[in-house]
């Protein structure tokens, strides 16, 4: 059974619908990108500073710059990581990254990135009821 994905708004929604169209690229590490960057509205107001679309890759120096804030910072560093792992000063673990409103919805991105291991589960009591 497939899960639906959960957005936090409306905005959310449209974003993801609408860069996944734009780049033409629905593998799972534009998914999980474009959905974490998609949570907030500061970063989808700052998506090109964030990501470099003609060469599709991450711009990580967008870290330090001034309109983050510490959730949109969070997001950026989980992004990142989604897409290639990117951690290059350390902040980008889940100590660091979840402790903040977005948690729940930081999760479904993950589970966007990484399908194949993050499929529902079914309860073990059910399967030994029958």
């Amino acid at each position: 059974m497939k899960s639906e994905i959960r957005f936090i708004d409306r905005e959310h929604l449209s974003f993801y619908n609408q860069l996944l169209n734009q780049t033409g690229k629905k593998d799972p590490y534009h998914k999980a990108f474009f959905y974490v960057i998609g949570i907030s509205s500061d970063t989808r107001n700052n998506i090109r500073k964030i990501f470099d679309f003609e060469e599709d890759c991450i711009r990580p120096d967008c870290i330090r710059d001034g309109w983050q804030t510490s959730g949109s910072e969070r997001l950026t560093r989980l992004a990142f990581n989604l897409w290639n792992g990117w951690n290059a000063d350390g902040w980008a673990t889940p100590h660091y990254l979840f402790d903040c409103e977005f948690a729940s919805y930081m999760m479904e991105g993950i589970r966007l990135r990484y399908p194949e291991y993050c499929r529902e589960l079914t309860s073990p009591i059910r399967r030994l009821e029958r």
